[in-house]
């Protein structure tokens, strides 16, 4: 059974709601799913997973959120290489800046991005909700 890790930071909820639906999707498709928010999560428990899917808000000028999840990303940015990440998160302004230069870290760090990201503007609608289970079903 694969183990898949979703681990993020909310503010509002919109992010929250976005990964619970990763989590079905991950568990609807066989998944033993373990849920973290950022400040439960460090490098060393990215090798207890087989995918993990990080979500996180863009905040401020489009950059991760920076007392919680920006420093648990910086620790296991150098934790990511060959293993298979998926990345979501929300937004109320900007045109996803921040997501491009997330997955370009992401990529620096020889992590394997399995599937798109799922960025939501504001609540995450059905059409979010749905990309988001399958950006958990391709994590498995």
């Amino acid at each position: 059974m694969s183990k898949v890790a979703v681990v993020y930071w909310s503010g509002t909820g919109n992010t929250q709601a976005m990964a619970e639906a990763v989590e079905a999707g991950a568990k609807d498709t066989g998944a033993e799913v373990t849920v973290f928010t950022a400040s439960d999560f460090s490098s060393a428990k990215v090798g207890e997973f087989d995918g993990i899917a990080f979500g996180c808000p863009a905040m401020g000028a489009e950059v991760l959120e920076e007392s919680e999840f920006e420093p648990m990303f910086m620790d296991v940015e150098g934790a990511l290489s060959g293993k298979k990440i998926a990345l979501f998160g929300s937004y109320g302004w900007g045109d996803g800046q921040w997501m491009r230069d997330w997955e370009d870290r992401c990529k620096s760090a020889g992590a394997n991005l399995v599937v798109d990201s799922v960025m939501a503007n504001n609540a995450p609608d059905d059409s979010a909700i749905s990309e988001c289970k399958a950006l958990g079903a391709a994590l498995v």
